[in-house]
């Protein structure tokens, strides 16, 4: 298979869940939960939002990060991030991740996957002639190189399995932006993670939150997701050429356990 005040917090209660107080008095008499923990309408709710994705030719994907770091006594510090994906099917992407720490970019063109790093201009090249689905195994197994956004190639294939999903419910809607979605929490494994997919006949993810749970501080990271379905692109925006004075590197591959 990611990753957002107190003055206005009740306000956000009564907007998010207007029946909390109600849910208060009503705990003692709540039925018991449910044999199945896995709602196979949110399991399905997964299928069809990969369904749509694996039938996207073309689009372009902004992500804002929020990740957080906890430091050894247990404070957490907030860091973000942002991200852009170009892709074209099947074998074509451009990706663009910076802060105000680091920026890099990616290229491949369908026969030439390029990394680039802006600021000491290095740049390090594999030849690649697969897919932009297979270029992303290959690149995190051969070289621990992650593409940003990468599960919107993985969602509704078998490198997304739903059956190792210990459990999963609709959590009811919430907007995104001017997006109505639907929103799902799922359990995995050390993981929680929720997301919010837009609804209707074309499901898209907006939003998406995961937290470890093998850290007890229970770190988080938030990602909010925009999409342009109609991008237009032009050779150029997937083909790397070295600007003036680049050094070219090799990437090393990671070394197998």
């Amino acid at each position: 298979m990611n990753s957002r005040k107190l003055s206005t917090l009740l306000m956000v209660l009564s907007l998010a869940a207007p029946a909390v107080y109600g849910q208060a008095a009503a705990a003692a008499s709540a039925p018991a939960p449910a044999a199945n923990p896995v709602d196979p309408a949110s399991i399905q709710a997964l299928k069809d939002m990969g369904a749509h994705l694996q039938s996207l030719n073309r689009f372009r994907a902004s992500s804002t990060l929020t990740g957080e770091r906890v430091l050894t006594d247990g404070q957490k510090l907030q860091h973000i991030a942002y991200a852009t994906l170009d892709a074209e099917r099947p074998n074509k992407l451009h990706a663009r991740m910076w802060s105000a720490r680091s920026e890099r970019q990616l290229f491949f063109d369908g026969k030439t996957f390029t990394i680039f790093v802006p600021a000491p201009k290095y740049y390090s090249q594999v030849e690649f002639s697969g897919t932009n689905a297979e270029l992303v195994d290959r690149l995190e197994q051969r070289f621990g190189v992650e593409i940003p956004l990468s599960d919107l190639f993985k969602w509704g294939t078998p490198a997304a399995p739903v059956d190792k999903i210990d459990s999963a419910m609709n959590a009811g809607q919430d907007f995104v932006g001017d997006d109505l979605c639907d929103h799902y929490a799922f359990r995995q494994g050390n993981f929680d993670w929720q997301i919010w997919i837009t609804t209707g006949s074309k499901p898209l993810p907006r939003k998406l939150v995961i937290t470890s749970r093998a850290d007890e501080a229970r770190p988080q990271s938030v990602s909010i997701i925009d999409w342009n379905l109609k991008p237009t692109f032009s050779a150029s925006t997937f083909r790397f050429t070295p600007p003036k004075g680049a050094t070219k590197i090799e990437i090393v591959p990671v070394k197998s356990k």
